[in-house]
């Protein structure tokens, strides 16, 4: 990936214990809305595996690695900041940043934990422990494209309340509006998350509101509908400090990272923006299974 010219992978979500996720089929194409609906349910071989792997393998000189840490499926809510830490301390010395997931559509009850209380309560263990670990690391939070407003304002809350380093806007929506595809097509899907082009406008507009209203340095990730230079381009001028692509990379194949990093170099973007493009694996991952 790195050689595709990804300046960062993320890599997850991962869990403690290892799950084999929703029962397939799990992840279906709309071509027509250039979009895909997942529901993978988080299913990996658990933390020890990575942290395993990642020992294991010689990393690219350059390339940024992201965890990105969620609870098992059969883990209570109520003790969900147990499994968060678990990742945590396994991929500490491994990766270079955290994301904390709470809000994908296809583990039960998971967005539950983007309410205030305990979504503060799972920030504040992890930055806890971040400093205890030393050298701390950056730890964003990935939120969904369907909150309000008073939703966006909790998050804001609690970035400044745990310090963590921001935000990643947005994950795939629950929603099915507006999509060329037959209501008949996609209904026979099921149920999952929606990701891709369809996304693009919402997650802008987030990521918008989040600039505007949200405190200063903090780091925003742009994602959802990115697949052209211009799409890239749109979310770097709604505030973004880094795009993150999946969906695109299917529909465009590997060429659209050159095409966007070649884009943005060439229309004079701040050299510290040219080539942050972000993939996450666990639709890449999906794609090749």
């Amino acid at each position: 990936m790195g050689a595709l010219g990804f300046g960062f992978v993320e890599l997850g979500t991962v869990t403690p214990k290892p799950q084999p996720g929703n029962p397939s089929p799990r992840i279906f194409r709309l071509p027509a809305d250039q979009a895909l609906i997942n529901r993978m349910g988080f299913n990996n071989e658990g933390a020890d595996a990575l942290a395993a792997r990642l020992r294991h393998y010689p990393i690219p000189k350059g390339l940024v690695l992201g965890g990105n840490i969620g609870k098992n499926k059969t883990t209570p809510n109520e003790q969900a900041v147990d499994d968060y830490l678990y990742c945590f301390r396994v991929l500490h010395d491994l990766v270079d940043y955290f994301v904390v997931n709470v809000s994908s559509p296809n583990t039960p009850n998971l967005r539950a934990l983007q309410d205030k209380e305990p979504l503060t309560r799972i920030l504040s263990a992890l930055q806890t422990e971040n400093q205890a670990l030393g050298a701390p690391k950056p730890i964003l939070l990935k939120i969904a494209p369907d909150l309000t407003d008073t939703q966006l304002n909790d998050m804001l809350d609690i970035v400044r309340a745990t310090g963590i380093a921001g935000i990643v806007a947005t994950n795939t929506t629950i929603k099915r509006d507006g999509l060329r595809t037959p209501a008949a097509v996609w209904e026979a899907m099921g149920p999952g998350g929606l990701s891709g082009a369809p996304l693009k406008k919402a997650s802008t507009q987030i990521l918008q509101y989040l600039r505007q209203h949200g405190p200063q340095g903090m780091t925003l990730i742009g994602v959802g509908g990115i697949a052209t230079p211009l799409d890239a381009k749109e979310k770097l001028e709604a505030g973004a400090d880094l795009v993150q692509v999946y969906t695109g990379l299917i529909y465009e194949g590997p060429s659209m990272v050159r095409n966007i990093n070649r884009a943005l170099f060439l229309t004079g973007l701040d050299k510290s923006q040219r080539g942050l493009i972000i993939l996450s694996f666990f639709a890449m991952v999906s794609f090749l299974e």
